[in-house]
């Protein structure tokens, strides 16, 4: 079992990238529960605050921003080189998974800022689209992976 050599360092990158900015949303969820302090426009159609302190920034009572960190942390320890490696096929699994139950989860958050918000947060769109250049990589190169066991 094989995959590009670029496959690893690339998942693990973003996934490392994906931890950085939604450790900093969860941060500045707790520390600044206004949504003032976010380095992003607060008015208009990109307003971080009306985003992140909206009823749709929590799931079941859980910050958004911390279940993201936690998915991101979750994919970086399944996109590690030595996972890409592993010769089980549940760690291949759980890594498409994976990435297939964040993506659902990031089209949900989008629907939400579009139709529900009527605001977008660019922090969280850097983290949506890394999510998304995740997915992508993952759902290309796990399948065959899967096959070849």
């Amino acid at each position: 079992m094989r995959v590009a050599r670029w496959v690893a360092p690339v998942t693990t990158a973003l996934a490392l990238a994906g931890v950085g900015v939604s450790t900093y949303l969860t941060i500045a969820h707790y520390a600044d529960p206004g949504g003032e302090l976010q380095f992003c426009s607060g008015t208009g159609t990109v307003d971080c605050g009306a985003v992140t302190t909206s009823a749709q920034s929590t799931f079941l009572g859980i910050p958004v921003a911390l279940l993201g960190l936690l998915w991101f942390v979750g994919m970086l320890v399944l996109c590690l080189p030595i996972a890409w490696r592993a010769g089980s096929r549940y760690v291949h699994l759980a890594r498409l998974v994976g990435a297939i139950a964040g993506i659902g989860f990031v089209l949900w958050l989008v629907y939400a800022e579009l139709l529900i918000i009527g605001a977008i947060c660019l922090w969280c769109t850097v983290a949506h689209v890394i999510a998304f250049a995740l997915f992508v990589v993952v759902v290309l190169t796990t399948p065959a992976l899967l096959a070849e066991e």
